[in-house]
């Protein structure tokens, strides 16, 4: 395991004589211990008294019930001494909900089947003691400072000397001064001895109180699970980096998960209940081997584990890490460490996700314009080119031949306001939120029109009501129609073309019927590109497409669609 020493920018150096008094840690190690005996003491009043009470009231059979009790507190109150050690900074992997054990019987068959319940109880029974002890060295060490620190108050203004057996002691400045420091060094020493204290209940509470490594296991199995689920669902690059790093924090016992780039920024967080992720910034001296983690000790007492965001070689470029910080006497084993380079493969499979996606979504922009420029040069461009031509006629016989002049204004009429529903329609299709602005009987009446002045196709359109049509089903329909009156154009060489929408109770009907050359069915198989993505856009939308065609008698396609109304509405919170 290749051995990193990260920079840590954002925290101050320590004093080296004041370290552990402005340590946070000495703090929390000392109200770990305050809380250590008082609870200590209630767990294991009502431990004796649940025991006791069952053995004494065993022959009345109402001692077994204590006897239930008594082993459902030994785990109640482990999530209670769980809880409390997070003063500490321990975290432990939640527990999964139980399944089903078979009533009473199959669960204390369980429970007396976990390793977890018997150290659990061992921690139960050697917190109070313990804490009794930490609570008497303690004690000892603040009387030390308090008369030390006080001396000046308490020995300088003293009349009576000090007598023991022969030796009479009347208290100077520098006896006072002496006094002081030795309080002051009791301190220091007190800061210390906390953080040891601190560093010993937080390897005992990790050993003792941690859950069986079977659970650990089954949580990392679901969290992987969410987060392949969100990495092939996830559009979002951001959401889907900080889920990641908040799967790996619930499923391990970091206390803080970040995702970093490779110039050491951070991608996402996710902090618990730590303060910030600035020990996780900054590049790394000697970053994670390919495949391989990296676990450091920090000056702190923290370990930061560093594993690798490996991207495809085709993609190129460094995916950069995934970091984990852990609490002072605090390591993650090898299990989990191969738990969180899975994690760290799935944000290089994001990463490169996004990547293809910006990159199909560049060449889909090209596609696009490619296609509107064609679009433009056989439409809008020969309008434009027929209308000078015509408006040159109608100029050059304006004075000798007038009925010519006026048949050259008609002509440049008519190609105007084919180039207009051309243009119209271009812009159509480059707006689609215009179908939430006309509505869909608009839409297809302005692409008829395109239609009918492009190609000299008649249009015969039966769009007079406004059929009842969820925004994405709208888009389906028109997208459907679209495609069927281009296969129209380009395949039938029809003259006619029938386009209706009607609506009964629970569907809308969207037909379009042309009088071309028509096709066999049956010998296409599944169809064109053009037929799958109709049926796929008619699935997309909840409904069904059909396409009938005999040779030479023209071709129907038929999409019907469930209407609004009829759909389920999404619950609230869902």
């Amino acid at each position: 395991m290749h051995q990193g020493r990260p920079t840590r920018p954002g925290r101050p150096a320590r004093p080296p004589v004041l370290g552990e008094l402005l340590d946070p840690a000495t703090y929390r190690a000392a109200g770990y211990v305050l809380l250590s005996v008082p609870v200590g003491g209630l767990i294991a009043a009502l431990l004796t008294a649940s025991v006791l009470g069952g053995l004494l009231t065993l022959p009345v059979l109402i001692g077994a019930l204590f006897l239930v009790v008594a082993l459902w507190l030994v785990g109640a109150l482990g999530d209670l001494q769980r809880i409390l050690a997070g003063l500490l900074g321990v975290r432990f992997v939640r527990p999964a909900p139980p399944l089903s054990t078979g009533g009473l019987l199959g669960w204390l068959g369980v429970t007396l089947a976990d390793p977890a319940t018997y150290r659990t109880l061992l921690f139960h029974v050697i917190q109070l003691p313990l804490g009794l002890v930490c609570w008497v060295v303690l004690a000892t060490l603040l009387a030390v400072v308090v008369l030390g620190l006080g001396a000046p108050l308490w020995l300088m203004n003293s009349a009576t000397p000090l007598v023991w057996n022969e030796w009479t002691l009347r208290p100077g400045p520098v006896a006072v001064a002496g006094l002081v420091v030795i309080g002051a060094g009791a301190l220091q020493v007190t800061a210390g001895v906390l953080n040891l204290m601190g560093r010993m209940w937080t390897r005992l509470s990790a050993a003792l109180l941690a859950l069986d490594a079977g659970e650990a296991a089954r949580r990392e199995v679901i969290a992987l699970r969410r987060a392949a689920g969100r990495v092939a669902l996830g559009d979002d690059l951001h959401a889907t980096l900080r889920d990641l790093t908040t799967q790996a924090r619930e499923a391990s016992t970091a206390e803080v998960v970040a995702l970093v780039a490779p110039d050491g920024t951070l991608r996402a967080a996710d902090l618990g209940f730590a303060a910030s992720a600035e020990l996780l910034s900054g590049p790394l001296t000697r970053p994670p081997a390919p495949g391989e983690a990296s676990l450091t000790a920090l000056s702190g007492g923290e370990a930061l584990a560093a594993l690798p965001v490996t991207l495809p070689a085709s993609a190129g470029g460094d995916g950069g890490t995934l970091r984990a910080l852990y609490a002072p006497g605090t390591r993650p084993g090898a299990d989990e460490l191969a738990f969180l380079l899975s994690i760290a493969d799935h944000a290089g499979t994001a990463l490169h996700a996004a990547q293809l996606i910006e990159r199909a979504g560049a060449r889909a922009g090209e596609l696009e314009r490619a296609r509107l420029a064609r679009e433009l040069h056989d439409s809008v461009a020969q309008a434009l080119y027929g209308i000078t031509l015509g408006a040159k006629t109608a100029r050059a016989t304006l004075d000798r031949d007038p009925n010519r002049t006026r048949q050259s204004l008609e002509y440049t009429i008519r190609l105007a306001e084919g180039g207009v529903s051309e243009m119209k329609a271009l812009l159509f299709s480059l707006r689609p939120d215009a179908l939430e602005e006309g509505g869909l009987v608009a839409a297809l009446t302005q692409h008829a029109h395109a239609l009918e002045a492009r190609h000299g196709l008649t249009v015969h359109a039966e769009l007079s009501v406004e059929p009842d049509l969820s925004p994405d089903a709208q888009a389906a329909a028109y997208r459907v129609a679209q495609e069927a009156l281009h296969n129209t154009v380009k395949h039938a060489r029809a003259q006619h073309v029938w386009l209706s929408v009607t609506q009964d109770d629970q569907h809308v009907t969207l037909n379009v019927r042309d009088d071309g050359r028509g096709f066999d069915v049956s010998a296409q198989g599944r169809g064109t590109l053009g037929q799958r993505s109709m049926r796929e856009r008619a699935a997309g939308a909840g409904g069904q497409l059909a396409v009938l065609s005999t040779a030479g008698e023209g071709t129907q396609v038929t999409l019907t669609l469930p209407r609004a109304a009829l759909l389920p509405s999404p619950e609230v919170g869902a």
